[in-house]
């Protein structure tokens, strides 16, 4: 199973995924932390990004998704980073490691942790 942040499951929705993402997805099983379905919506909202949440396809894909709740384990480790940032990211993280479940990102500030697993 592979952890995707928000922006990565953005990507896949919308069909603009690198070469190496589309064959780690392609292989892993999809999950999320529960804060990138309120961001994902919230940058819908905003026009940041333009996707209908409605349509058919989107939510199929968002019903397959195996979702992580933002629970005490997740919170407490999210103040434990050897980054500090935006907190939805922070949570999105922390879910990787308390899961240890690789996460996804193309977030710079993200991939330079020495305690988040990647792929």
């Amino acid at each position: 199973m592979l952890n995707l942040d928000t922006h990565i499951l953005i990507f896949a929705l919308q069909g603009t995924l690198r070469r190496r993402e589309k064959e780690l997805l392609s292989t892993h099983r999809w999950g999320i932390s529960a804060i990138v379905l309120w961001e994902l919506a919230k940058l819908v909202q905003l026009r940041r990004v333009t996707l209908n949440l409605d349509a058919i396809e989107v939510a199929d894909v968002l019903s397959a998704l195996h979702v992580w709740p933002i629970d005490l384990p997740i919170s407490r480790a999210s103040t434990h980073l050897d980054f500090c940032g935006d907190p939805a990211n922070e949570l999105i993280a922390a879910t990787s490691l308390v899961h240890q479940v690789p996460l996804l990102t193309r977030d710079k500030q993200i991939l330079r942790s020495r305690l988040v697993p990647f792929p």
